[in-house]
């Protein structure tokens, strides 16, 4: 019985599958009228699911056979009854499965269908008449299952085999039969190849649309956490600075604060941008912030800037690494000394970030990759690899942690990688 309940299975993929075209036709109408109702943009009609009843009302095309068969105008109405019964029963059986590309190609379709074949060829041969106008239904199936370069050879050979029989039983009759035959080929295999690349495109575009999605919040993640992570650690910084000045330098500790209030403001207005999508990283605003953060925590920075001028581009992308880099010393490398060193030259340019303290990466919940520390700097990165460079983090032989970040000058991807630095609008 277990062809019983594959029977009982398909019929509850077909429910399953109207349902579902019912509740889009729904969703369908109702954003149709919202878009009359708004002047907005119509939305596209789903049209009914993709399955074999569409092909099934050509079965009709048999009636005049059944008729015959009925009538008791046939010879030997059990031969022809059976032949007809086996016809119709492979039809069904092909056409369902044409509409699935693994069922179609399977091994199973193609017998079948040779099959359908060898039955309409005896039927024609034996009875001629309306038996003939099986043929026009064989290219009708033969055009569902076989597609793309095969089709114009396997088309052109059914119709000259349905010439042949049709001269042999009808004559000049054989030119409506023959011309039926290739156009039921042709253009059900041209309207379902047709309508399955629609299909496929709409969802490849619904694909892209997701995709589109999850590499703008993969974006925003990413910029949160760098604007976010480095300005609350300069808060911070500043912040116990200026608790331990205020009972010894209350005017160094106004300062603190003063700085305190810029950093916030300087906050808020890179968060709006990072929202509305016009954030570009300066790499000069970032090496001056490192400074004042290395300072307030006590750190002493070296700043050493050597070589020809950057791209907007290029900068934007190394500034995302100092600020990564300077937060991590800040928050993580207990030093005393950080030295940032850009040298730059017509092919490449060099970014590094070395300090004196315990040389530990950020903490990782998740084992961090070989030589990269927290998430920061596996966004980094990405987006260096992005433009065609590289990033590597480890601790020095010397001792301390140090950050080395290598871009082309003139990156190929380095417009692809703006797009993963620089926020979009939504």
């Amino acid at each position: 019985m277990s062809w019983m309940r594959g029977v009982t299975c398909q019929v509850g993929r077909w429910r399953a599958a109207r349902a579902q075209w019912r509740a889009e036709m729904e969703r369908f109408k109702a954003a149709q009228k919202e878009a009359r109702r708004t002047g907005g943009k119509m939305p596209e009609n789903p049209g009914p699911p993709p399955t074999g009843f569409a092909l099934l009302p050509w079965l009709l095309m048999g009636m005049g056979a059944f008729s015959n068969l009925f009538q008791g105008k046939t010879p030997n109405p059990w031969i022809g009854g059976v032949g007809l019964f086996a016809f119709n029963s492979l039809y069904i059986y092909v056409t369902f499965r044409s509409f699935v590309k693994e069922k179609r190609e399977a091994d199973a379709t193609r017998v079948a269908l040779a099959a359908m074949a060898v039955i309409t060829c005896g039927l024609a041969i034996g009875y001629g008449g309306s038996w003939l106008y099986f043929f026009p239904l064989l290219g009708l199936a033969t055009g569902a299952v076989v597609r793309g370069p095969w089709l114009g050879r396997v088309g052109l050979g059914l119709t000259a085999l349905a010439a042949a029989v049709s001269v042999f039983r009808a004559g000049w009759d054989a030119v409506n039969v023959a011309y039926g035959t290739f156009l039921s080929t042709m253009v059900t295999a041209a309207i379902l190849s047709l309508s399955e690349a629609v299909r496929e495109l709409r969802a490849a575009r619904e694909e892209l649309a997701r995709r589109a999605v999850e590499e703008e919040r993969l974006r925003f993640s990413r910029d949160l956490h760098d604007l976010l992570g480095h300005t609350l650690s300069v808060i911070v910084v500043k912040s116990e600075a200026a608790r331990r000045l205020a009972s010894r330098n209350l005017d160094a500790a106004l300062t603190q604060i003063t700085d305190i209030e810029s950093v916030g403001r300087q906050a808020l207005t890179e968060i709006r941008e990072a929202v509305t999508g016009y954030r570009e990283g300066s790499l000069a605003t970032e090496l001056d912030r490192a400074r004042s953060a290395l300072s307030a925590a006590a750190v002493e920075p070296v700043v050493v800037r050597s070589g020809t001028p950057l791209a907007p581009q290029t900068e934007a992308l190394l500034g995302w690494v100092v600020r990564e880099a300077v937060t991590n010393v800040v928050r993580h490398a207990c030093a005393t000394r950080c030295e940032i060193t850009v040298d730059s030259t017509p092919e490449h340019v060099r970014l590094t970030i070395a300090d004196n303290g315990s040389g530990e990466p950020v903490p990782s919940s998740t084992p961090p990759l070989p030589g990269i520390g927290g998430t920061g700097l596996k966004g980094l990165t990405e987006r260096l690899a992005a433009a065609g460079g590289s990033l590597r983090a480890g601790p020095s032989p010397r001792g301390g942690f140090t950050v080395t970040a290598e871009l082309p000058v003139e990156p190929s991807g380095l417009a692809d990688a703006a797009l993963l630095t620089v926020p979009r609008a939504g």
